[in-house]
């Protein structure tokens, strides 16, 4: 260890020096406060929202623990630190750039590296802050699909995957100017806070993690799968309520602009589908089950809070509730899809992000009403089948889906079998069994009662 500090430190005293020498400027940059008055509340509008999409990872995390046993509560909390740690870091230093810095063909940036130079800026740095909070959104949401049975290195490995990669990339063809916001159908791809960009991703990203790692044991009993229960529903509940809250800086804040009142539209929409999603999740569960599953309406109000992410600019308020309706019952018939096909997904995330991601996409080339813009843009306007755009929108928002699904389930899948072929990502039956809080940290989240609810 101290033979490692002789050369580390005065590496990272060299580092910091050139840093200050090479690149410091005064960050400034274009936009000032003669230049633009009104800037100040779009900032902090922006910024605030932000803030609020950043406490979104505090509901993934009461989310996913509550769905798990005690025996892996502390491994959930590390991994969701560990992904808005590691996605700030690797986002800042490099996934912005592909994402945001300029195009090359339609595929990816190439300028804005460790965000130097003329991206020393204010106007950057706060959108480069946008970007980072959903980035983190993305990397969180795989951790419930792979929840209980993967090695803690392994999950380093494939938060790094997320931001430097697989995000930025697919987001920069949808958001940074690349090839699918360029579509001659309509708009192009257009998804305005992320049900594709983020929760699809997230999504299917995970799904391929879970095929990978395989169920956990005792989730299969000769192909049946069982019924393992969470340790706290009222963990789970918070955990939703936090979710809901933080979504009303995720999509209002996409305007990225105080000014555009379009902001109460928006909120109304993305309370208005998460209700109809809880509501007709929670009776679908009882009309199969007879039981009133209250794990079921969470995951339901979720749903349809994915499923508004990316129309909820361009579609009225009966839309939104239709929409949201929709997402509980795909994500209810999702999650038994996969469980009858031996994909263990503890927390219900494949079908709550990634086929009610699609979902949403979808949306936006039916229920597009022609009354807002792509983005901050106020013509052309998007318009969907049903109010007499045709089918350019929604030809476009098919070919986005088609296009998620293959990049963030391929890569996913490329990472995991990459990791697993190379040092094995799962765990042994033996530390299964006992727990990833004993076996991985050494740090029961319940010590009074770690022995009796393995």
């Amino acid at each position: 260890m101290i033979k490692c500090l002789r050369w580390l430190c005065p590496l990272i005293l060299a580092v910091l020096g050139f840093s200050t020498l090479a690149f410091a400027q005064d960050p400034t940059g274009a936009e000032t406060l003669k230049a633009n008055p009104q800037a100040p509340l779009n900032y902090v509008w922006i910024l605030v929202c932000a803030f609020l999409v950043m406490f979104m990872q505090a509901g993934f995390a009461m989310l996913e623990a509550g769905f798990c046993r005690v025996k892996n509560v502390t491994n959930l909390m590390a991994k969701n630190l560990m992904d808005y740690c590691i996605g700030s870091l690797c986002f800042f230093l490099v996934g912005y750039a592909l994402m945001m810095g300029g195009d090359w063909h339609g595929l990816w940036g190439t300028e804005g590296w460790l965000m130097t130079g003329k991206y020393y800026d204010v106007g950057k740095y706060l959108n480069m802050f946008w970007m980072l909070v959903f980035c983190a959104t993305a990397a969180t949401i795989v951790s419930g699909a792979v929840a209980e049975r993967l090695k803690f290195k392994a999950y380093f490995i494939y938060s790094i995957a997320v931001s430097v990669i697989i995000y930025p990339i697919y987001g920069h063809w949808v958001w940074g100017g690349g090839w699918l916001s360029s579509l001659p159908f309509g708009l192009g791809a257009i998804d305005f806070a992320g049900s594709g960009v983020v929760h699809a991703i997230g999504g299917f990203v995970g799904l391929a993690g879970a095929m990978v790692v395989g169920p956990r044991y005792g989730k299969y009993i000769k192909g049946v799968p069982q019924a393992i229960p969470g340790h706290s529903l009222a963990m789970a509940a918070l955990g939703v309520f936090i979710l809901w809250f933080g979504w009303f800086g995720f999509n209002p804040g996409s305007t990225c602009d105080a000014h555009h009142l379009r902001i109460s539209i928006i909120a109304v929409n993305t309370n208005l589908a998460a209700a109809a999603g809880a509501c007709v999740a929670l009776l679908a569960a009882y009309l199969k089950t007879g039981k009133w599953d209250v794990g079921m309406a969470l995951n339901g109000a979720v749903a349809g809070l994915v499923a508004i992410t990316a129309p909820c600019a361009w579609v009225e308020g009966w839309a939104a509730i239709v929409i949201g309706l929709i997402a509980g019952v795909l994500m209810y018939a999702s999650v038994r899809f996969f469980d009858n096909r031996g994909i263990d997904d503890p927390v219900g995330a494949i079908s709550v992000h990634g086929t009610c991601g699609l979902w949403g996409l979808l949306a936006v080339g039916l229920f597009a009403d022609g009354t807002y813009g792509n983005y901050a843009i106020e013509a052309p306007f998007a318009t969907g089948l049903f109010y007499g755009g045709g089918f350019n929108q929604l030809i476009a928002q098919v070919i986005s889906i088609v296009v998620i699904f293959v990049w963030a389930f391929g890569m996913g899948y490329i990472v995991f079998k990459l990791m697993d072929v190379t040092f094995g990502i799962r765990i042994s039956p033996e530390e299964e069994l006992l727990g990833l809080d004993i076996t991985e940290h050494g740090t029961p989240a319940y010590p009074d009662f770690v022995q009796l609810n393995r």
